[in-house]
């Protein structure tokens, strides 16, 4: 071969060899834009993956699967379609399971007709009338315009002083997400207050219509809890669940309302996102270093320092005596997060109390054993508040 044939061949190789890298990185590119995008878009996707097979009086078969395989009360919602209308069912234990099929107790609501359906964490529709407590639908005047509101007062001859608890739900969930845990506090005799917030559908909608993960939506929480304070409220309670963790970690950082947070209970929480996005990930199977590439796209499209939201690292400014529950078993927000958050509290001056739960998904710790949680999050808050 001459030596002009020689470059000839070594430019094509060269160039072969660009082209595979651009298609490398173009790819890269193209996924870390799609898993972005899916990050920034506040709709629920959650669809109908599960089955019911057949139903009794008191029983229903579904496929088996491992989620509905778990332990507890959950749950089971249908969509409407031919011949049938849509709805949730509560379930109740395990009473048998083999073969393919999972046998649940059915406690409550309408019988589940067969065909697709999905289990919810959430067996309680559709706001506070459902579980007992009279309440009042609100108003909350956000900066993006009116916002509503479930305000629960605490149950006669039970209030506790001038202290409110907020619920703040996490990404793609509702205010409902509040409905487990609320009557336990309501018997525990504090007011509370269900917000809603930009982009989860029923509050405005924020400027982009993206979700902003807690770095804007804050704005909506300050927004509620100047409403308490305005009515009477001396103290707060923050409940938040998932990315309601990340909304009200930035909260107690950068709002001066931030001191009047007594204590904060927070399930499954979000206390690093490129942690989260790391496992969501891996979820998806997808390499390691395209999670890295979708949040700087993301910091890129709306402008969130995801620095702020590794609470182990850049604590925010107030540290309110904190409740964290999280299960060994989430697949959405790692566990490993909070484990490590809650040995690096005693140095950051944070007073923590922890309670792990075995075997359930993203936010289904009280749905494994509701008694046992109730009594940790109302023991806690006893012991802190002060409360009789």
């Amino acid at each position: 071969m001459s030596v002009s044939s020689t470059r000839v061949a070594a430019v094509r190789g060269t160039a072969s060899a660009a082209a595979v890298t651009g298609t490398v990185a173009g790819a890269a590119l193209g996924i870390g834009w799609h898993y972005s995008s899916v990050l920034i878009d506040p709709r629920s996707r959650s669809g109908f993956p599960e089955r019911v097979l057949s139903t009794t009086d008191g029983s229903v078969a579904l496929a088996r699967s491992r989620l509905c395989a778990q332990p507890g009360v959950w749950g089971l919602r249908w969509d409407s379609g031919p011949g049938r209308d849509g709805g949730l069912a509560v379930l109740g234990p395990v009473l048998e399971q083999g073969r393919g099929r999972v046998v649940r107790e059915h406690l409550g609501g309408p019988r589940p007709p067969v065909g697709p359906a999905v289990i919810d964490a959430g067996p309680f529709d559709p706001d506070p009338a459902a579980r007992g407590p009279a309440f009042a639908e609100v108003v909350i005047d956000t900066p993006l315009g009116p916002a509503p509101a479930w305000d629960v007062p605490p149950a006669r001859g039970r209030e506790f002083g001038a202290t409110w608890a907020i619920h703040v739900h996490g990404r793609g969930g509702s205010r409902r997400e509040a409905l487990r845990v609320l009557p336990a506090l309501h018997d525990l005799g504090l007011h509370q207050l269900v917000i809603s917030y930009r982009n989860d559908g029923t509050a405005p909608d924020g400027p982009d219509g993206r979700s902003h993960l807690g770095d804007t939506e804050w704005e909506d929480l300050d927004a509620a809890v100047g409403h308490a304070l305005e009515r009477g409220a001396e103290e707060i309670v923050l409940v938040g669940w998932s990315m309601g963790a990340a909304v009200s970690g930035a909260f107690l950082d950068r709002s001066p309302r931030a001191a009047h947070v007594a204590a904060v209970v927070w399930d499954a929480p979000l206390l690093d996102w490129r942690a989260t996005l790391r496992r969501q990930a891996a979820n998806r199977y997808l390499p390691p270093p395209l999670a890295g590439v979708a949040s700087r796209l993301t910091t890129r499209r709306i402008g969130i320092d995801f620095d702020r939201f590794d609470l182990a690292r850049r604590p925010p400014a107030v540290r309110p005596p904190t409740m964290v529950v999280h299960s060994d078993a989430d697949s959405a927000v790692p566990v490993s997060v909070s484990r490590g958050f809650v040995a690096a509290a005693p140095g950051l001056g944070w007073p923590v109390r922890y309670l792990e739960v075995a075997g359930v998904e993203h936010t289904g710790s009280w749905n494994a054993d509701p008694q046992v949680y109730e009594d940790a999050v109302t023991g806690f808050l006893r012991d802190t508040l002060g409360a009789g």
